[in-house]
C-alpha cells in the first residue's frame, strides 16, 4: 500500500522520464528527472496523502533519492 501511494504521488508530481509505476524502487529519481522544484512538489503531496509533516532532518535531497529512500523516510514517521 505504501510503495503503490509513493508511486501514485511520483506519477502526479515528480515529472519523471519515466512511468513511476515502472521504475525500480532504488532508481535515483533525480537521474529520471526530479528536479528539486518537483521535489518539494511530492513533499508536499506525500504530507497529504499520509497525513504526515516532514520535520527539517529529513528536508534534504537523499530523503527523495529513491522509492526506497522515501518509503524508508515514511516508515521512521509512522506512516509506512
Amino acid at each position: 500500500m505504501t510503495e503503490s501511494a509513493i508511486r501514485d504521488v511520483l506519477d502526479r508530481h515528480a515529472r519523471l522520464v519515466e512511468d513511476a509505476r515502472r521504475i525500480d524502487s532504488a532508481s535515483d529519481l533525480y537521474e529520471l528527472g526530479l528536479t528539486s522544484h518537483a521535489s518539494v512538489n511530492v513533499m508536499l503531496a506525500l504530507e497529504d496523502s499520509f497525513d504526515i509533516e516532514f520535520p527539517d532532518e529529513l528536508l534534504r535531497k537523499s530523503t527523495f533519492e529513491s522509492v526506497d529512500a522515501i518509503r524508508r523516510a515514511l516508515s521512521s514517521l509512522g506512516a509506512g
